[in-house]
């Protein structure tokens, strides 16, 4: 496999493996979805390493200093496989700052370890390395490296990491994870048991209902990027944010049932978002 092999690879990867956000849309100029599909490459490799399969922590951790020590060696011109020379390729052709890769697996690393947050600063901790990240990476893709910029962008991908935890708050207790910060559980009343049980009562619904509305809260705040950007870009971040609240529309429209009804988006509520966010 050469370069341009790897990059059609990445991008078959990044289509295949979406579900609520557009990854590398037509939305994006087609100068630049490889350079995004091979961003998402590395950023869903190591999020693999750190969720999927039955390995034990120590292993998924060893794994993930690997992964790492080959960013380390492919920033330094030292390839072991296709798809880290067109990584390479894409951070120096573009100027891509490092540090937002190392960051990503800092928060591959803490998803291994670390189950619980205390409150909710320590969730947005969280959140400005697993997602922030890859917004910032987006901006300066297409040039733009305006600190307010990067400002709006983190509470866009705040909100979207955010709204995917509400809407996987099943899936993410089965791994042995609960996202709602332990002291928001303790005010509402709100005992883990009730996430085995999947019991929908009303301090749940509370629980659920007050961090819906503080997200969407994030993502009305993120939309001051939209002043930033133009053309494709500016309907993709759109597209992007709609996507996100969608979802936070359906859990409220699902009683804030996050324990027994997943929402998704059809192909209809894409289409739908995609118009809205042209027109």
């Amino acid at each position: 496999m050469n370069i341009d092999s790897a990059y059609e690879e990445a991008l078959e990867f990044a289509k295949n493996h979406y579900e609520n956000f557009p990854v590398a849309s037509f939305l994006i100029p087609k100068s630049l979805r490889k350079h995004v599909a091979i961003i998402y490459w590395f950023a869903r490799t190591a999020d693999d390493i750190a969720d999927e399969g039955e390995m034990k922590p120590e292993e998924r951790l060893k794994k993930l200093e690997n992964f790492e020590n080959r960013l380390t060696e492919l920033l330094n011109g030292n390839f072991s496989n296709p798809f880290e020379l067109a990584l390479h390729s894409t951070i120096e052709a573009k100027n891509l700052s490092q540090e937002n890769f190392y960051n990503l697996l800092k928060a591959f690393k803490q998803d291994v370890i670390k189950k619980s947050y205390k409150d909710f600063p320590d969730l947005l901790n969280y959140c400005k390395y697993s997602a922030n990240p890859v917004g910032r990476l987006i901006l300066e893709l297409n040039n733009i490296r305006n600190e307010d910029a990067f400002n709006y962008s983190d509470k866009i991908c705040t909100a979207l990491q955010l709204t995917n935890f509400w809407q996987d708050t099943l899936i993410d207790f089965l791994k042995g994870r609960i996202y709602y910060p332990i002291d928001e559980m303790e005010n509402f009343g709100v005992m883990e048991k009730v996430f085995e049980l999947k019991e929908n009562n009303l301090n749940l619904q509370a629980l659920v209902k007050h961090n819906v509305e503080r997200t969407s809260q994030l993502f009305e705040e993120g939309k001051n990027l939209i002043k930033f950007l133009h053309g494709r870009l500016k309907f993709e971040i759109k597209w992007t944010i709609f996507g996100g609240e969608a979802i936070l529309k359906k859990i409220e429209s699902n009683d804030f049932n996050v324990l027994n009804l997943r929402p998704t988006l059809s192909k209809r509520d894409f289409l739908l978002l995609l118009l809205k966010s042209i027109f």
